[in-house]
């Protein structure tokens, strides 16, 4: 497995089908509609030159996952803080591609001089909320019944990880 930048030409249909899986079957995403490629080539487009769409890949140059950051709110203040995403192919799970990824990005928002990385997580996804306590993120709070999907109520937690001193 090796971590490099995805680009929309050559990666932007793996994506939307990772994101479009994520978003029928789990509630990784709060979202109820299939993204078209408009949407993921505009995802992209709001990523170019500012912030990194990493890339999990296998010995066949296969794409299994991505990560990513945006911005964390978008008031000037908040200007190095980012909030991140990752999200692993189904069929790649359990393998340790999210743990490569989240190692990668969070070494690029160091280098990016950021100061914090957020990320938003259901609360019932124990497996990503264990992924991030493995890598140092620490629980900021909890926000009830924010989400509703699959006829449930959901809480988003949020962690949060200092990147700098």
């Amino acid at each position: 497995m090796y971590i490099a930048s995805c680009q929309f030409e050559r990666h932007g249909a793996i994506i939307q089908h990772i994101f479009n899986h994520a978003i029928a079957n789990t509630t990784a995403l709060y979202e109820y509609e299939p993204r078209d490629m408009a949407r993921i080539a505009a995802w992209f487009a709001q990523k170019e030159g500012l912030y990194p769409v990493l890339g999990a890949f296998d010995e066949k140059g296969d794409l299994m996952g991505f990560a990513s950051y945006g911005p964390f709110r978008g008031f000037p203040a908040n200007l190095y803080s980012v909030e991140h995403s990752v999200y692993v192919h189904p069929d790649h799970r359990g393998k340790g591609v999210a743990l490569q990824l989240m190692e990668a990005l969070i070494q690029a928002a160091k280098d990016a001089g950021l100061h914090m990385m957020v990320g938003g997580i259901d609360a019932s996804n124990n497996a990503s909320i264990a992924l991030h306590r493995k890598l140092g993120f620490e629980h900021a709070g909890t926000l009830k019944e924010v989400g509703y999907k699959f006829d449930r109520w959901l809480d988003l937690a949020f962690y949060q990880l200092k990147l700098s001193k």
